[in-house]
């Protein structure tokens, strides 16, 4: 979005066009590819790993078939399918897994709905496997990190697992502080770092300059080809070189599509494939140094820095991951596939820099958990490229269904394009799955537990909803009611009342009039609804409805927000004129009702017991309310009820 300001710049002076344009890309640099751009230190290490339950034997062939693999695999995923694709298409400028749900659902036509119901659902199973990626790039990439020591101190091996557990509890504590003050850091460090992994990999480069024939697709094909049996398992590390591929087309909203795009094409794609055909080189010039490529390349005086540098870029890295994880689960929430989470803000500037401490303490103790049960980047491997391939297959699905009902591209042109990136997607996920028994189980089990849980709370809360609106009954027959009613009893002062809707009469207010017999002067029945659009313009805010009567003091507001926005409901009061609510409104003295709702479990078949329990467990995570639309504690009351599940 900080695209859209830059034509300003430009009317004031190119000088000024050039600063805002090289701020955007260094931001960019230190939050879009801290993950992808630490894929150099762990990718070829893993591919040849002798351990590997499918080793991949080290010869001339093979190395130029890997790096040449490695190359080619960065240009079609990364640059063609992301970059150059899948970027052109954004919802109001976001983008991502999320975003592309919800313009499945906005252009999808009537006779594709099914389609495209399969298809979101899908997503979301792809927007659950994030989390396993959130979970495994911390672990994976801090160990990768600190593992430097076996190369500069191996005395210090017993220690890399403490280390690397105290500064992933660091980590996650200072999550609270928000990234807003530390963000500046993040672009030089990141900066500094493609200089030294590109640096490092022209110096190996220049020791077996004849590793640059890797580049030519040949001889990728030929490994392919001539080796498939090699190939093919060899394919379930290389796409460890893809690794946060997401996280360009994620973090479009933030930094615009133009900044990504000169980050990655001007220095950080150019800076990994230096590093891999250094690496490549070094392998050529001694077998042995497969046990640590990355680190080994870098000269002796220069591996103690290096090692501090990869920690504080492996940090980055896992820093865009977690405030990802924060991102999907709050806009999932809103959606309806998570209960409403306590969310907070962290930046008074950057809207999309949030807190969700829930998502946080659940990262840190599965974080932790892997590290203690791995004890290793390579033991981990396979649990990541698992999870990073199969939201790229998913993207890229949705990708191609979405772009047929934006694009006037002939569908054939599209069906073509689908069929051979999806191969290509398909064929490192076949490849993943031959290590099922190797660790890529895990994040199909963390991505299938969290798809459960998120469509157990939609279908639960449709349910909910639909016996909610049984007990609560219509609205205006309520109103009309109350217009006929003798015995209600109205006093002064403002009341708002919450409610999921303007069909039903919330049961606060019902239950106010019922067992009470009074009713302020004035009443304001107020909906929150969350659009399928990341932001709502503030002249569509407020939709008010009268309900029937213009003098009654009883009004219907509608209150609309963006996935990417906090509910502020003494805001959006306060932005209402005396016309629109029949009189004026004592925001300074409001009360504020909510309606509490306690779950039970029923006989009725609505649901499979399990899930039942699941959805009634689920709820209990259920942020705070008041907290949540920014309601004070001391004009807030809370009246009680159950419904059954």
């Amino acid at each position: 979005m900080l695209d859209q300001k830059l034509p300003a710049a430009h009317a004031e002076g190119g000088t000024g066009h050039d600063a805002v344009r090289l701020a955007v890309v260094v931001g960019a640099l230190g939050v879009v590819f801290g993950d992808i751009g630490t894929s150099p230190i762990y990718t070829l290490q893993t591919v040849f790993n002798p351990a590997d339950p499918h080793p991949v034997p080290v010869s001339t062939g093979n190395v130029y078939g890997v790096v040449s693999l490695i190359f080619w695999s960065v240009m079609i995923i990364v640059t063609l399918t992301y970059v150059l694709l899948a970027m052109r298409i954004d919802n109001d400028g976001e983008g991502g897994i999320m975003a592309l749900i919800t313009l499945l659902r906005r252009w999808t036509a009537p006779r594709g709905r099914r389609t495209a119901a399969a298809l979101a659902g899908l997503g979301i199973f792809g927007a659950a496997l994030f989390f396993g990626d959130s979970m495994i790039t911390p672990a994976i990439s801090v160990l990768s990190a600190v593992e430097g020591l076996k190369i500069v101190a191996p005395s210090l091996e017993e220690g890399i697992v403490p280390i690397t557990a105290v500064i992933i509890v660091v980590l996650f504590a200072v999550q609270r502080q928000g990234t807003a003050a530390i963000g500046r850091l993040f672009g030089p460090i990141m900066i500094a770092w493609f200089a030294a992994i590109g640096g490092f990999g022209v110096a190996g480069i220049v020791e077996e300059p004849g590793i640059l024939k890797a580049l030519s697709p040949s001889y990728a094909l030929t490994f392919l080809a001539g080796n498939f049996g090699i190939a093919f398992f060899a394919l379930a590390a290389i796409v460890l070189a893809v690794t946060g591929a997401e996280a360009l087309y994620a973090d479009m909203g933030h930094f615009g599509r133009r900044a990504i795009t000169r980050g990655w094409l001007s220095l950080v794609l150019p800076a990994c494939v230096l590093s891999y055909l250094g690496q490549g080189a070094l392998i050529l010039k001694d077998p042995a140094n497969i046990s640590s490529p990355f680190f080994l390349l870098v000269p002796g005086w220069g591996r103690w820095p290096m090692v501090l540098l990869a920690t504080a870029a492996t940090v980055i890295a896992s820093q865009a991951v977690i405030t990802g994880a924060y991102s999907v689960a709050a806009q999932a929430a809103r959606l309806g596939y998570l209960p409403r989470l306590r969310i907070t803000h962290t930046s008074a500037s950057t809207i999309g820099q949030i807190y969700v401490p829930w998502i946080n303490w659940l990262l840190l103790v599965s974080v932790l958990t892997l590290v203690f049960a791995f004890r290793s980047s390579a033991a981990l491997a396979y649990a990541f490229g698992m999870a990073v391939i199969c939201t790229i297959t998913i993207t890229t699905l949705l990708f191609f269904y979405v772009a047929q009902s934006r694009w006037g591209t002939p569908r054939w042109v599209l069906a073509a394009g689908a069929i051979i990136l999806v191969s290509v997607d398909l064929l490192f996920v076949g490849a993943n799955l031959t290590k099922l028994a190797h660790g890529a189980w895990l994040p199909l089990l963390i991505g299938l537990t969290a798809f459960t849980v998120m469509t157990t709370w939609q279908h639960g809360r449709e349910i909910v909803t639909a016996n909610r609106q049984r007990h609560e009954g219509s609205l205006r027959d309520f109103v009309s009611q109350l217009q006929a009613s003798t015995t209600t009893v109205t006093v002064p002062g403002t009341a708002v009342f919450l409610n999921r809707g303007g069909q039903t009469a919330p049961l606060a207010l019902r239950a106010n009039v019922e067992n009470n017999h009074v009713r302020h002067a004035r009443v304001v029945i107020m909906s929150i609804e969350i659009q399928p659009l990341p932001r709502v313009p503030e002249a569509e805010r407020t939709v008010i409805d009268d309900l029937g009567y213009g003098d009654d003091g009883i009004i219907f507001v509608t209150v609309r927000y963006g996935y990417m926005e906090t509910p502020d409901i003494p805001a959006a009061l306060r932005g209402l004129s005396p016309e629109q609510t029949e009189g004026p409104l004592d925001t300074d003295d409001t009360t504020y009702y909510l309606s509490k709702i306690e779950l039970l479990s029923s006989a009725e078949r609505t649901m499979a017991p399990w899930r039942k329990r699941l959805f009634i467990a689920t709820s209990h995570i259920t942020a705070d309310a008041a907290e949540q639309f920014g309601l004070p504690r001391d004009r807030t009351v809370i009246m009680g009820s159950h419904i059954d599940v």
